[in-house]
């Protein structure tokens, strides 16, 4: 984190702005080069879809306003989607909405011949919560094709008494040849929108390639410009995100400079004093209330040990609606209900229904009222981004979970996660970072994990196969833990035939090719503390025939599996979501007219103390069955050990492509007719 002292703050004016603007002078559009129109690869990514040829955002807190520009080559037919333009923006009840407009923009065809856009952009609505509106204003840009060159400029604009210190994302999807970066903030007093503080500091937090220098300068003081600071970036040849399977949120790591305005001097009075506030503000919300303290006694016994008690509250909260899964309910029909405006824990339980962090602070307010101690956190959600205490924002901390201090041990609690079972937490929200309460005020939390014991697949085939090689039978998936979680919440987004179909999609992505998978039954949907059963009939051919050989795939539910890790080197550490057991067992009875000639030879091999892979193999005159166990202990492995981890993979996935040769034994002779 870096900072610099001046009389600034965050969002909303001690008074209103007495100045007026200057006229601002539209830049013109940039000519391209000779190379710019001919170019058809950047030799740095080869087989680009498109690469920015220019990128920049100008920020001006005199005129509340966000300048960016947008100079783009298409390179491919996969790149022609850059031209589907889409402008992110907010409306807010409380202020500090913004709108876009000015938009501008124009296609460059290889030739030099000039399209400009003459559309209108139209609005639509991205996402609606409790006060604020996400809109975007889309557009198409005009016949592009294969070589041509994409320029847009929009003005992002704030109310005329908000302020918002940007963000710069350096580094994006696609490669970047060059880029700037200005902001001239504001030396007026300001009040924060969240605490009504006042500050004098405005604090950054970047993360930059080498070469590339943040600079902070300050103009000579004149009449109509007192010492003006203006920070700007000037970047060049800046590389895609990386995009690798099982790595963590690359949000995180990519090159950014964040600017905050903040009244703290250091990280560390930043989380105390923050941190306190937010346990406060919490407290008066959580409770709990007379509503909640009546409920929880109509619950437990008051011969309930502690467990009990808080087993039967986190019940009934899981039965509750949770508006994440379903909608939000509108003002309107709140008071046709005659319910009033949420501001307390009892709100929630007159109203029987939450969304996902009101849930959990009703689950915290009910094992109050139990007499328990119980306190919310506010952590990152991993499947998002990752903790960065040097980045003085509570912006990046995403959800809340709860801590019940049970028979003198904090125990961790995920009731805002439907149908996380009890005492264990959402994948995304166990090994990660946030802030918690505690006995007067708030402190750092690490959540912890879970063990590999926890979540687990079983994949059951249990099939016969007739005379002509067309098999038949029944698969049965069993998920525990995470999976279980995946699908259960997967069902309260959609009807039983949707779902159904989804779990049948699933499982035919695994099979051989002109399979016929329908799903017979799902059993235990709702019961989250038990395991998720999915039973499936199958009907279709698995083996290829080679003369009086029959090869059929080993593990049938790893036969269409494709290489983890395929890139010989690599860059970003692993990061699976969570640990974990799979276990599978095939068998498949067969008719008189086959026999066994060869199966896989049984293996195992591990990986450090981390990972393990089994595979057994048995016959009978008349069957076969293959058993393979892989048990995932660790989820993070750092880039020194990609090499370690990328050689087990190999292994056992080619071991996983074996297969077992049937023979075809001869017909039995007919007897020969007696003679007379």
């Amino acid at each position: 984190m870096n900072h610099t002292s001046r009389r600034i703050l965050c969002l909303t004016l001690l008074s209103a702005l007495a100045f007026l603007a200057a006229p601002c002078a539209r830049a013109q559009w940039t000519v391209p080069t000779p190379e710019e129109l001919s170019m058809t690869s950047q030799p740095e990514v080869p087989g680009a879809a498109a690469v920015y040829l220019f990128r920049e955002e100008t920020t001006e807190d005199k005129l509340h306003m966000f300048s960016i520009y947008v100079r783009l080559k298409v390179l491919t037919e996969r790149g022609k989607e850059y031209a589907n333009v889409e402008l992110s923006y907010a409306h807010s009840n409380e202020g500090g909405s913004t709108d876009i407009d000015d938009i501008q923009g124009r296609t460059i065809h290889p030739d030099g011949t000039i399209i400009p856009f003459t559309g209108k952009p139209y609005e639509k609505l991205v996402e609606k919560t409790q006060g604020v509106r996400f809109m975007a204003k889309v557009f198409t840009l005009p016949d592009v094709e294969v070589g041509s060159i994409i320029e847009y400029r929009y003005k992002l604009r704030l109310g005329d008494n908000w302020f918002r210190a940007p963000q710069w994302y350096i580094q994006t999807a696609l490669y970047t040849r060059k880029a700037h970066y200005s902001w001239r903030p504001t030396d007026k007093q300001l009040i924060s929108s969240e605490d009504g503080g006042l500050t004098n500091t405005i604090s950054w937090t970047k993360i930059l390639p080498a070469g590339t220098d943040l600079k902070e300068t300050q103009l000579p003081s004149r009449a109509y410009e007192d010492g003006q600071y203006i920070f700007d970036l000037n970047a060049h040849d800046i590389p895609p995100a990386p995009e690798e399977d099982y790595m963590p949120p690359i949000s995180s790591f990519t090159y950014r400079v964040l600017f905050y305005y903040s009244p703290y001097r250091t990280g560390d009075e930043y989380w105390k004093n923050e941190g306190k506030r937010w346990a406060k503000s919490r407290d008066k919300f959580i409770g709990p209330g007379p509503v909640v303290t009546a409920a929880v006694h109509d619950i437990i016994l008051p011969a309930d040990s502690q467990d009990q008690k808080l087993r039967k509250i986190y019940a009934a909260v899981m039965k509750l609606e949770n508006t994440n899964y379903t909608r939000e309910h509108s003002s309107t029909e709140e008071k046709s209900q005659g319910l009033k405006e949420v501001h307390t824990t009892d709100d929630i339980w007159t109203r029987k229904r939450g969304n996902n962090d009101q849930l959990t602070a009703l689950f915290v307010a009910m094992a109050r009222a139990a007499g328990m101690k119980a306190y919310l956190a506010v952590i990152t959600s991993r499947d998002r981004s990752v903790f960065f205490r040097a980045y003085l924002s509570m912006s990046q901390l995403d959800d809340d979970v709860a801590i019940v201090n049970v028979d003198g041990k904090d125990q961790f609690f995920d009731p805002g996660s439907r149908y996380c079972p009890y005492q264990h937490l959402e994948w995304k929200h166990s090994q990660t970072s946030g802030l918690r309460q505690m006995d007067g005020g708030a402190g750092p939390v690490e959540t912890p994990g879970e063990t590999y014991l926890y979540s687990k697949t079983t994949r059951i085939a249990d099939l016969t196969m007739d005379e002509h090689g067309e098999v038949s039978g029944i698969l049965k998936m069993t998920y525990l833990g995470s999976p279980a979680l995946h699908w259960r919440q997967r069902a309260l987004t959609g009807d039983d035939e949707s779902l159904k179909r989804e779990l049948r999609t699933n499982v035919e992505r695994l099979m051989p090719a002109g399979a016929d998978v329908k799903v017979t039954s799902i059993e235990k949907l709702e019961d989250y503390e038990q395991p998720l059963v999915v039973t499936l009939s199958f009907k279709g051919n698995l083996g290829s025939a080679t003369g009086k050989r029959m090869l059929i795939p080993a593990d049938i539910f790893e036969v269409n599996a494709k290489p983890a890790f395929p890139h010989e080197k690599r860059e970003i550490p692993v990061y699976f979501p969570y640990s974990r057991i799979n276990q599978d067992a095939v068998r498949i009875k067969f008719p008189p007219s086959f026999k066994v000639e060869s199966l896989p030879t049984a293996d195992q091999m591990g990986f450090q103390k981390f990972a393990l892979y089994t595979l057994r193999s048995e016959s009978t005159p008349n069957s076969f069955t293959i058993r393979r166990d892989y048990v995932l202990g660790e989820i993070y492995f750092k880039t020194e050990e990609y090499a370690g981890l990328r050689s087990f993979y190999s292994k056992f996935e080619n071991k996983d492509q074996e297969t077992v040769v049937l023979t075809t034994a001869p017909a039995p002779a007919k007897p020969t007719p007696a003679g007379n």
